[in-house]
């Protein structure tokens, strides 16, 4: 029986590359995003492995309709792979606090939603693993990105926190953590960070991630964050070991336009 993976925000970028990669290696793939054309188009181009359709993540209702329709189709739910999301940039005060809200309503509600949603399904499954997409930015506070940072800590303790919680299941819940990755979502972005670091990963780098995640034993010794790409890696160990204002000044800098 082939195992199953259920994508959210599939449509572009990174949650295309997860479809396609995971389609190659022989699984089922859901593939969900609030643009439901754009994702019925790309299930259309994999083939008839691949099923899409509309979930806005923001709402619990879409979660249950999407979930169960895909889970009659696959025959169980494998992999839960959180991946839709959205970033605003510039100055805190200069941004429409409408679009701090939708920040949190996608990253953060949507990523509750999916795994309470998913849950039930997750422990009927002969094989059972949730991979969130995270960020750099949930390793220290970013300025000119102060909800979407917000949103990944979110997203960084929620991963935590179910990790430990779900192992009474067999189910581990791990996050990736790239940088900046070149998709629509970080063009044009108004923030010093993406200038002065630079935009090195591509969205196959993180969909290569994710199938090692998903397709490894994961034994309770496999850590639960994964860093992606050289500068992040580095980034990720020296918060860990150096003191909070080195972090800060760094930080500072780094953000500096």
């Amino acid at each position: 029986m082939r195992q199953s993976i259920f994508i959210s925000g599939t449509a572009q970028g990174i949650g295309a590359a997860i479809a396609r990669l995971f389609y190659q290696q022989g699984y089922n793939v859901g593939i969900y995003d609030i643009n439901e054309t754009a994702a019925q188009h790309l299930a259309a181009q994999l083939g008839t492995h691949a099923k899409a359709g509309r979930l806005d993540v923001a709402q619990y209702s879409e979660w249950q309709t999407a979930l169960s329709e895909f889970v009659m189709w696959a025959g169980e739910l494998n992999i839960l792979v959180n991946n839709a999301g959205i970033l605003y940039s510039g100055a805190f005060e200069n941004t429409d606090i409408a679009a701090h809200h939708r920040t949190i309503d996608i990253n953060v509600k949507g990523v509750l939603n999916g795994c309470h949603t998913a849950l039930p399904f997750l422990k009927q499954a002969s094989f059972a693993r949730v991979i969130n997409l995270s960020s750099a930015s949930a390793i220290y506070g970013q300025a000119d990105l102060i909800s979407y940072s917000a949103s990944k800590f979110a997203v960084r303790g929620i991963t935590e926190g179910l990790d430990i919680e779900w192992q009474k299941y067999g189910i581990r819940v791990l996050d990736v953590m790239p940088l900046f990755v070149q998709t629509a979502m970080v063009k044009d972005m108004d923030a010093g960070t993406i200038q002065n670091i630079g935009v090195d990963l591509k969205p196959q780098d993180i969909a290569d991630a994710v199938f090692k995640l998903a397709t490894s034993k994961g034994t309770v010794f496999t850590q639960t964050h994964h860093p992606i790409g050289f500068k992040t890696k580095v980034m990720y160990q020296l918060s860990n070991i150096s003191p909070q204002i080195i972090n800060r000044l760094t930080n500072m800098l780094l953000s500096r336009k």
